[in-house]
């Protein structure tokens, strides 16, 4: 699989990242064992490069796959201040079993250039983790055009990942060419880039080939990560990404499915107000999904206090 290193960093990342967001609790749910299991097979396929999170709750899916192998990790957290953010390395550097995580961002997907203002001590937090030696590269995780915009102009930050794919889902504070020209501003600027939710977290499984292929081929693009939640998944996306005929369709976990609010929501709107896509509303005192621009990242979930967000 081509490999590449990632901006000025030094990374050398595969093309295909794996993205752990899938298999955790927000979305299948795999036990830990079976999430090692998909992961140590992407790796034998020539994967080098994870994608986690600390909202994700993975990281024992990963820990078990990657320990004495020669992985790059990224992961990232929300923490707005500089104590949440030091407990967030701390956690990561623990769990995923690595003194060192390689990159790791500010989690930041539907904020806009006031981001950095906000959350100023937990930054403060990862630069200094960088220059300890606890972190190599510190980047940011967005949805926003702006904010990639931004990054190009920052010295302090080495990597984005943003989102993109065909049909410009999730995307905010500007429109799919916007965020591809974004993209190709930062990389000119040295900044390390990869991509998330080319297939639109799932709603473009049945253009797959033609939807990775559009975020392959964008300037400045060197990686992009991809949610797999099975050792059939894994094969079937290192063949598209090594240009080998795929051995059958993607029968992928998150084909087919959606967003469901259960009927005892209580229409409190907290995960309206959390959604990075705007798909959700309140409607009648309940809140309602637009499938169109819902991309099942499921980050919604976690703010429902009844429990009543589901990817199924």
């Amino acid at each position: 699989m081509h490999k590449s290193v990632l901006g000025r960093t030094g990374l050398c990342v595969s093309e295909l990242c794996l993205g752990a967001l899938p298999m955790g609790p927000l979305q299948l749910g795999l036990a830990p064992a079976d999430g090692a299991r998909v992961t140590a097979r992407a790796l034998e396929l020539g994967v080098n490069f994870v994608d986690t999170a600390q909202g994700y709750r993975t990281y024992a899916h990963l820990a078990p796959a990657i320990r004495g192998r020669e992985v790059i990790v990224a992961t990232k957290s929300a923490a707005a201040d500089y104590p949440g953010m030091r407990g967030a390395v701390e956690e990561a550097r623990r769990q995923l079993d690595r003194e060192v995580i390689d990159i790791f961002h500010l989690h930041a997907a539907r904020e806009g250039e006031e981001v950095f203002h906000k959350r100023a001590g937990a930054l403060d937090c990862l630069l200094e983790a960088r220059a300890s030696g606890k972190v190599r590269a510190v980047g940011i995780a967005t949805h926003s055009v702006a904010v990639v915009r931004a990054v190009a102009g920052r010295a302090d930050l080495d990597v984005v990942f943003p989102i993109i794919n065909t049909r410009g889902l999730g995307i905010l504070h500007g429109t799919r060419d916007e965020m591809a020209d974004a993209i190709a501003v930062a990389a000119r600027a040295g900044k390390g880039v990869y991509a998330m939710k080319a297939l639109g977290g799932g709603n473009l499984v049945s253009e797959l080939e033609n939807s990775l292929a559009y975020v392959r081929q964008l300037p400045g693009v060197t990686a992009v990560a991809v949610g797999m939640v099975s050792v059939d998944e894994a094969e079937e996306l290192a063949a598209v990404f090594a240009g080998r005929p795929r051995p059958a369709r993607l029968t992928g976990a998150l084909q087919g499915k959606r967003l469901l609010v259960a009927g005892f929501c209580i229409g409190c709107g907290r995960c309206v107000d959390e959604c990075p896509a705007g798909a959700l509303s309140l409607q009648d005192g309940k809140c309602r999904v637009d499938p169109d621009r819902c991309i099942l990242c499921a980050y919604c979930a976690p703010y429902c206090p009844e429990f009543a967000i589901r990817v199924v």
